[in-house]
């Protein structure tokens, strides 16, 4: 019922901020000549300039279907696909099965194997000739035959025989693997049948914690791929579109300020980057079972912290470029490195360990690990203070920067 909750509240905030259609410079100068904001001007007119601005940028955002499919639906696809994809991590072996036995034991035995999650079988294979073809175009892992015989009964009574997997040197690991698992099942059927103890042995015992799924880092990572698609890509291709239409010489002419410019941007860009993430963790709670066991305030709190900052390389590489041909080589040299190296799409801990030391200081690492600790792991703000601490020395660095070379024209 919460997820049909939330994905109801996502679809009335965007109604509502989709329903008003005021058109974006007649709305900006309109409030701006009503407020008559100037240098002088009481700080909360001033401040009622920056919300007008951030307003009509969230309206003009929705407005344009490009920028909704880049930052919500191309991210939703990637986590389908990963998300999806991984769902089940159970080991599967895609087999073909030929029974040359007639005895109720193998009967019995291919009915438990077809199940079994474990195995997926080819009924097309009828014989070790099709059956080797299949395995040549690797279409199947391996063939488990049971022989004429399997599962007569011997001297002492009891069930007895040898299946024989067959494989092909292309699939030799998996057909290893697979006669671990078979011989477990065989050595569990024989504990079954003959009571004998064994001297040694080994006991499994649960400690009673949740590890992390693939599932985990997935969503946790694709969130960070949504902060960096809204956060760079976004000022990157809309600045100097906007400097190429004289938008921005025009707005320099009126009383607004860098700095109201760069708060309503970093407002209107928190609001879309929390609708765009709020969809996209319901439809992994919907589809995938995703559970967030930290608390949804602060992980909000670190988002805001985190599109923040990953905005503010935008604003400086948007800020700077004077048309597209400047902004887009380097925005690529900048996000792609932290795309593939920041967790987004495979966890850090499978890189080599001085690479894992490298990235850890890239600025979207410690936004994606804090939100993996706060949503999957369930810890709080106090306790990812180098994370926050790291997020806060880049934020000062980069905005620092986009000062200094944001250009009106």
């Amino acid at each position: 019922m919460g997820k049909v909750l939330l994905i109801v509240v996502i679809v009335l905030v965007v109604f509502r901020i989709l329903s008003k259609r005021t058109p974006l410079l007649a709305c900006l100068f309109k409030r701006q000549k009503q407020a008559k904001v100037n240098t002088s001007a009481p700080k909360h007119r001033q401040l009622f300039t920056v919300l007008t601005f951030a307003k009509v940028s969230i309206r003009r955002y929705f407005r344009d279907r490009v920028a909704i499919f880049f930052t919500i639906a191309f991210p939703l696809i990637f986590l389908l696909v990963f998300g999806l994809t991984g769902k089940n991590n159970d080991v599967t072996f895609h087999i073909g099965l030929i029974n040359q036995s007639h005895s109720r034991f193998s009967q019995k035995f291919v009915e438990q194997i077809r199940s079994s999650k474990t195995y997926r079988i080819d009924d097309s294979v009828k014989n070790l000739s099709q059956a080797n073809l299949k395995m040549g175009r690797s279409e199947i892992d391996a063939t488990l035959v049971l022989p004429p015989g399997f599962g007569q009964t011997n001297k002492q009574g009891l069930p007895a025989g040898k299946a024989v997997i067959y494989y092909d040197e292309n699939s030799a690991q998996a057909a290893q693997t697979l006669q671990s698992v078979l011989q477990g099942k065989f050595e569990s059927i024989n504990a079954g049948l003959v009571k004998t103890p064994a001297p040694f042995g080994v006991v499994a015992k649960s400690t009673n914690t949740k590890g992390l799924t693939r599932l985990d880092y997935t969503v946790s990572g694709l969130i960070g791929f949504s902060i960096i698609g809204l956060g760079i890509f976004g000022p990157v291709n809309y600045f100097p579109q906007m400097k190429k239409e004289g938008v921005l010489r025009r707005l320099h002419i009126t009383p607004l300020r860098v700095w109201q410019f760069f708060i309503s941007s970093v407002l209107s860009n928190a609001v879309i980057g929390l609708i765009s993430i709020a969809i996209m963790i319901a439809v992994a709670s919907a589809f995938m079972n995703f559970t967030i066991v930290g608390n949804y305030f602060e992980l909000a709190v670190l988002l805001v912290f985190g599109i923040l900052t990953i905005f503010g390389i935008g604003l400086a590489i948007g800020g700077w470029a004077k048309n597209e041909n400047q902004a887009a080589p380097l925005a690529n040299i900048i996000v792609f490195p932290m795309l593939f190296l920041s967790g987004t799409f495979f966890p850090r801990f499978s890189m080599p360990e001085w690479l894992q030391y490298v990235t850890a200081f890239l600025p979207l690492t410690p936004i994606i690990d804090g939100i993996r600790m706060i949503a999957t792991e369930g810890k709080h703000l106090t306790e990812i203070g180098p994370q926050l601490g790291l997020i806060a020395i880049w934020a000062v660095i980069i905005y620092a920067i986009a000062f200094r070379v944001f250009r009106w024209e």
